[in-house]
Parts: C-alpha cells; structure tokens; sequence
C-alpha cells in the first residue's frame, strides 16, 4: 500500500503527515455517499408527504429562549410558500448531488448553509454548549468540499475535463 506525504503550515507549525491515499479515498467516498444519502433521504420524505411543512417545526419545536425566535416566526407566518420548497428540494438535491459526486463543492456548501439555519433554530442546544449534529454535518461538508470528494468515484472527475470548464477555470470552484 503506497503511502504519501501531507505537508501543511498550521497555527504557524510545520505539520507533515503520512496517510494511506487508498484509506483515505474509502474514507472520503464512504463519508461523501452516508452524507448524500441522509439529505437525499430527508428531502424525499418531505417532497412525498403532501401534509408535510415546516410551520410546526418553526412555530412550536424551536426551543424557548431562542435567541432569533422572531425570525422563525416571521417565516412560519409569511414565507412558507418559499421555506418550504427550499427545505425540501435543497436537501433533496443537496444529497442528490454528494450521491453521484457532481458539483460536490456547490452542495457541501449549500448544505452547510442549512446546518448553520437548523443549528440556529436549535438554540440554545439542549444536550451541548455550541456543538451540535448540525455542526458536526456542516464540518463534514466542508472537508468534503475541501478534499474534492465528488473527484472520487463521482461525476466531477469526468465535468472537470469538459471543454467548458477549460474554457472557464473558475467552474472548478463548484466542482471537486
């Protein structure tokens, strides 16, 4: 098994690291494809169920003492009509999106965007100080954004050598 070398500058220290590139490439894909499934899953169940909103959630399970109380009211009163399908198709295409590895930098960070929003709808957190799932989720999305995940077994490997995003180098921003 080959190993390599990862050499970085943090907090002012030289760090060098040796890692599997094998190891990691299974880490990656395997965290990239749980985290597509669990948004994919969450936006389906919500775009298959009729009934399903977000009014409850924003009007009776944000906690007391909520530090932006008034904006989750605001929008269970008046914008619904957009909350709702943002919620629903996000997540959904979010996941759909880290499942098959294409635009995997674009998703990860919409996807964080709504862990930072459910995370806020969270407070104060019940079981933690600052630390919940949904930061944990949001962290997760940024290391598989940073990494260019969707270049592993995913369709960004292949969007990258489209004619296009020669042409357009700053399409790679949303790629990886």
């Amino acid at each position: 098994m080959a190993t390599n070398r990862f050499e970085a500058d943090l907090f002012g220290r030289e760090r060098d690291v040796e890692y599997s590139g094998n190891t990691v490439g299974y880490a990656l894909l395997t965290l990239r494809l749980v985290m597509g499934w669990t948004f994919f899953y969450a936006g389906v169940d919500k775009l298959l169920d009729p009934a399903w909103t977000a009014e409850g959630f924003l009007v009776h399970a944000v906690p007391e003492g909520n530090p932006f109380g008034g904006l989750w009211a605001t929008l269970a009163a008046d914008w619904l009509w957009l909350i709702d399908p943002l919620n629903a198709w996000g997540l959904t295409l979010i996941g759909a999106a880290l499942l098959v590895g294409g635009f995997v930098r674009f998703a990860a960070f919409w996807g964080a965007v709504m862990m930072a929003f459910y995370w806020a709808a969270s407070l104060p957190l019940e079981n933690g100080i600052v630390i919940d799932d949904h930061v944990v989720y949001a962290l997760l999305l940024f290391g598989l954004g940073a990494f260019g995940a969707g270049r592993i077994a995913g369709l960004d490997a292949r969007l990258e050598d489209l004619d296009l995003v020669e042409r357009y180098p700053k399409l790679r921003h949303l790629l990886g």
